[in-house]
């Protein structure tokens, strides 16, 4: 049996003690995170191709909070793919320990190479797959370690590396060092990009700061989300963390001297009102001032943001695993959300090779219809590939390619 679906004795027995059964997932905990996973995606959608969160009104809330949420769940999501792959509810060691690593090593590598592939089409959004292989690889060595120390060390990592990528911009922009790096960096040229620089500092999904995510995904995956009392707590801590970064960055802009005024004329926008949630604030335009570390709109890349959309994602996820092992109808329901999930990196994949097609421009078609066609057509072929087939193409792809780790010894 696999390590998903196995109640063999644990450690304590091998060495002749008393024999442990490791709980197995059960089918419904893994549909349920496909379903979270299917809403990642289409979230994502929602920010590529929907309306401007300016129309106002239920929609325009909705598709704000898609913004930068829906990434940070993928995200996360990501590192609850990384366990499964080397062993969820007992790190896999020897043999077949160094084959998982293997298999996600090679998978970081494809994941890079397909992101910058799909940034040089050159379409307006911001592609975050070479950014999640460039991640996986950094977050590879914790693998083994157990829930609640991943959990330390991604509240560590949001607590300390927004501040770290703070400075570290502030150095990129006064001074030429980072053109220096870029000119030696092999794959700044192959790329045509900023190579490593903007992977792990100044792109929209710098390594630094989209960590924690995968690292609290991971501490996820180890729970035992077939307990009621497992999930209401994820749900607690979910709910508590994002009103904790919400929260204290609406405080903190309103408390600190100058902070609203500050912010606005560093994004040039005529209000920061927004800033403790939502990405309307804009962005700084010529460098970050101190100020901007107190809020917590999505890829703001400040502990706020990371708390609170971490807070959002563990939100969703509770929600998701608990519909699929309380709500049976509700699940049949949500049956094509679901296969998107299963499917997720051709969902992806192919909604921005769409966008290079037909473009995402409001002349070209209304965005709420073309963000309509683009939901519909994914829930569909989704639902008519998975009820023939396990994975997606591009996953098969992506697994064949991991093939050659059966020869490692």
């Amino acid at each position: 049996m696999s390590p998903a679906t196995s109640n063999s004795p644990g450690p304590a027995a091998e060495k002749g003690g008393p024999p442990v059964i490791v709980p197995a997932p059960s089918a419904g905990r893994l549909i349920g995170i496909d379903l979270a996973r299917g809403l990642a995606v289409l979230g994502m959608y929602a920010a590529h191709v929907g309306p401007e969160p300016s129309v106002g009104g239920p929609l325009g809330f909705v598709l704000e909070l898609a913004r930068g949420r829906s990434s940070a769940l993928f995200a996360l999501l990501a590192g609850f793919s990384l366990v499964l792959i080397t062993g969820r509810a007992r790190p896999r060691t020897g043999r077949a320990g160094r084959q998982a690593v293997g298999r996600i090593v090679i998978r970081s590598a494809v994941l890079v190479v397909l992101g910058f592939a799909l940034t040089a089409l050159d379409t307006d959004v911001e592609v975050i797959l070479a950014f999640y292989g460039l991640i996986f690889l950094v977050v590879l060595p914790l693998y083994r370690l157990r829930a609640r120390t991943l959990a330390i060390i991604g509240a560590a990592s949001a607590l300390v590396m927004p501040q770290v990528l703070y400075v570290i911009r502030q150095s990129i922009d006064n001074g030429d060092r980072a053109d220096t790096v870029i000119r030696w960096d092999p794959l700044a040229r192959i790329s045509d990009t900023d190579g490593l620089v903007e992977l792990f500092f100044t792109g929209e999904y710098p390594v630094l700061t989209w960590m924690p995510f995968m690292i609290v995904g991971m501490a996820v995956a180890r729970l035992d989300l077939g307990r009621a009392r497992i999930r209401t707590r994820l749900a607690l801590v979910g709910g508590g963390l994002a009103v904790l970064g919400y929260g204290l960055s609406w405080l903190a802009l309103r408390l600190v001297p100058d902070a609203y005024a500050t912010v606005a004329a560093a994004t040039d926008g005529d209000s920061a009102a927004s800033a403790w949630w939502s990405d309307t604030v804009g962005y700084p335009t010529d460098g970050a001032p101190a100020a901007w570390l107190l809020v917590a709109a999505p890829h703001s890349q400040t502990t706020f943001s990371i708390l609170g959309n971490t807070g959002v994602a563990l939100l969703v996820v509770a929600a998701c695993v608990a519909v699929t092992a309380r709500m049976p109808r509700v699940t049949r329901l949500a049956t094509p959300v679901a296969a998107v999930g299963m499917i997720s990196l051709t969902a992806y994949v192919l909604h921005i090779l769409a966008i290079y097609v037909v473009g995402m421009e409001e002349e070209t078609v209304p965005a709420l219809v073309a963000l309509l066609v683009f939901i519909a057509t994914a829930l569909l072929l989704a639902t008519v590939w998975t009820r023939r087939f396990r994975r997606g193409p591009l996953e098969y792809l992506l697994h064949a390619t991991t093939r050659v780790t059966r020869h490692i010894r």
